[in-house]
């Protein structure tokens, strides 16, 4: 599918100041129905893009063609799937590699802090501009599912229901976006922050991709179709380069940023969508202890909720690798919210 761009003006952000002349990059999959009220957004993860349901390797942390589509569990003929990227990632929508209109060179470490509700705010323009009047579901895997969580609190009547998959109610620890800086300044290009015009740190975003490759599981799916350890590891160091040639270091930091500023914990009492929540058995990252936390919070709070855990060897990657494994439990929830 193509990528468009939704033009949201200037958006005031949540913890001060203002992001002008704002856009979203994103992709539509089926058609709007007459009121409005057929559409699902789906919501990425913390590397990937909007595309992250089209398959391929741009799609970062696994992808979800396998679960998005004609007669799939995102039903494309009967459901209108907008697929967004988020504000301040890499990938077409307003970031840091944009053009900054009060100098005229690109933001950098200039770009203005960020919040999961800007985050959110910015989607809800766009869905307003694309006449969607009600959503059937927010969708979406790790970072894409706290912005599942961070919906369901802001926008309390506009879902009938969420899935976040592999991730929780907050993050686990902070994102170091200290050491994210300090390790990208040793780059010879890093220019005070300012390197889009001396190259890129290229070298120092594939060595970041591929230890972020390893943490989430991906030589375990390589070893299934890969002869030995040392095509896997070159394997891993190809997608990881082809990654960091697409994405921005600055985004890294922008959105781990706003990522430190969340936690819906507190608020799980605003959800009145019905709660599919997905966890892979074998996700050091959100591992399946979480569902003691997040399933007690939701009940407590009165949200109907319902667990789902992935029976996977691939780890944090497990919802797109192994798509298929909760594909029926994702399909009979989006039955029951259309019905």
């Amino acid at each position: 599918m193509s990528t468009r761009f939704a033009e949201i003006g200037t958006l005031p952000l949540a913890q001060g100041g203002e992001l002008r002349d704002a856009r979203l990059a994103y992709v539509t999959y089926g058609t709007l129905a007459p009121d409005g009220r057929n559409a699902v957004l789906l919501t990425h993860g913390y590397t990937s893009s909007h595309l992250f349901a089209d398959g391929g390797e741009a799609a970062s942390e696994g992808s979800w063609a396998g679960l998005v589509g004609p007669g799939k569990a995102i039903d494309t003929d009967r459901f209108f799937v907008v697929s967004s990227n988020m504000l301040g990632s890499a990938f077409g929508s307003t970031a840091p590699s944009s053009i900054n209109p009060a100098t005229g060179r690109e933001y950098g470490p200039d770009f203005p802090l960020i919040t999961l509700p800007d985050i959110v705010a910015a989607q809800k323009r766009m869905l307003d501009g694309l006449g969607v009047k009600e959503l059937v579901a927010v969708v979406g895997p790790s970072y894409g599912g706290f912005q599942a969580f961070a919906w369901g609190v802001q926008y309390p009547g506009f879902m009938r229901g969420l899935v976040p998959a592999v991730t929780a109610l907050k993050t686990s620890g902070q994102v170091d976006t200290d050491g994210l800086l300090a390790r990208f300044a040793t780059d010879p290009n890093w220019n005070g922050g300012h390197y889009y015009s001396a190259g890129g740190i290229l070298a120092t975003m594939t060595a970041l991709r591929e230890e972020t490759l390893r943490r989430y599981g991906a030589e375990a799916a390589l070893r299934a179709r890969l002869p030995d350890e040392a095509a896997v590891a070159a394997e891993i160091t190809r997608q990881a380069r082809a990654w960091a040639e697409a994405f921005d270091g600055h985004s890294l930091v922008v959105l781990g940023r706003a990522l430190n500023y969340f936690d819906a914990t507190p608020d799980v009492g605003r959800i009145k969508a019905k709660v599919l929540y997905v966890i892979s058995r074998t996700d050091s990252l959100f591992p399946p202890s979480l569902e003691g936390v997040v399933m007690p919070a939701l009940k407590a709070a009165g949200v109907d909720a319902r667990y789902h855990e992935i029976d996977s060897e691939n780890g944090h990657l497990a919802s797109g690798a192994d798509s298929a494994k909760w594909a029926p439990a994702l399909a009979a929830f989006m039955a029951e919210l259309a019905g």
